[in-house]
């Protein structure tokens, strides 16, 4: 089995570097400065016991990989980036090819099976950073990450077995879950923060538990199950974070996003699936809606990163439920 890691940023090339490093044959996909960077000198994977330039295989577009029957291409990209991803590899790879889709949030899937017959998601804890090119880094000890993945839309097979044993096996707690998509559900309730990790200097408890309950409520209405978050964390395994020499670690992956100026975030996927499911089932969401556009305006450089009160962001929320 050949592992493309379609985007080799912090989740990508952390997945990608521990993969070759197990021994595993990885090819990397990158754009720009990243890819230029990889080809050049390899990837410099650091993490709190490694500090590596590996020489793995990299190209920038879906054409040059060149797709082989045992071929399995894990998308590490953000959410907004896979429509366009899947567009471009639907024109190289067979429709049958197996499609991991690892990113926060839950809209991927259903963009893949559009596409493609065998698709599978992942959800991904995994603290790793990409803020410059060719260089990635994992900070967490003892387990790299949790990638458990199952079979969208529900169920295991043989190849998210192979899959996840190549994982594990790498460094990562990775396990086949028939029920993968109730763990994204719990996730994306973690992450419906991202933006405000990005945009506060405090963080509004309120706020976040408001945004919570309104996901919940949502996902109710919609008959969507979602974990329970203390029984997600507690099988996610003994994940502890850890400090890299010469890196600091920063926040989230918004926050990343903003740092590297790539001109868009994924709060329309987290903030706004929930604002989403709302609308199409009659439940209000005033407080997603309001953080999904204090993302929008990140992105535009109307408010700086991390420069809102708990206070600035209560008054937001009150103006849109107004």
């Amino acid at each position: 089995m050949r592992f493309i890691i379609y985007g080799a940023g912090g989740i990508g090339g952390s997945i990608g570097a521990r993969l070759h490093l197990s021994g595993e044959q990885v090819l990397l996909v990158a754009r720009g400065e990243h890819f230029k960077a990889i080809q050049a000198s390899g990837l410099k994977f650091h993490s709190p016991t490694i500090h590596e330039s590996l020489p793995i295989d990299v190209v920038k577009h879906a054409r040059d990989i060149h797709v082989q029957s045992d071929d399995v291409v894990i998308l590490c990209m953000k959410t907004q980036h896979v429509e366009g991803a899947l567009r471009d590899l639907q024109m190289y790879a067979p429709s049958n090819t197996p499609i991991v889709c690892c990113q926060n949030g839950v809209a991927s899937e259903r963009m893949a099976l559009r596409r493609f017959s065998r698709v599978y998601g992942m959800v991904v804890w995994l603290p790793a950073e990409h803020l410059e090119p060719g260089v990635v880094v994992n900070f967490a000890e003892n387990w790299a990450g949790n990638l458990d993945a199952g079979c969208y839309p529900s169920g295991t097979d043989e190849t998210i077995e192979r899959i996840t044993s190549s994982i594990h096996a790498a460094g990562f707690v990775s396990r086949p879950d028939p029920n993968i998509m109730a763990q994204k559900y719990a996730k994306l309730l973690v992450n419906l923060t991202n933006a405000l990790d990005a945009a506060c200097i405090e963080r509004p408890d309120d706020v976040i538990l408001e945004m919570q309950s309104e996901a919940r409520n949502c996902c109710d209405a919609a008959g969507i199950e979602y974990a329970d978050f203390n029984t997600a964390r507690a099988h996610r395994g003994d994940i502890r974070g850890g400090p890299v020499d010469g890196f600091q670690r920063h926040g989230s992956s918004t926050l990343q996003s903003l740092l590297r100026a790539t001109g868009d975030i994924e709060a329309d996927y987290l903030n706004g699936e929930i604002v989403q499911l709302g609308r199409l089932h009659g439940i209000p969401t005033p407080v997603n809606a309001a953080v999904q556009q204090i993302g929008i305006r990140l992105i535009s450089a109307e408010i700086e990163p991390r420069s809102l009160t708990a206070n600035a962001v209560r008054k937001l929320v009150n103006e849109e439920r107004r």
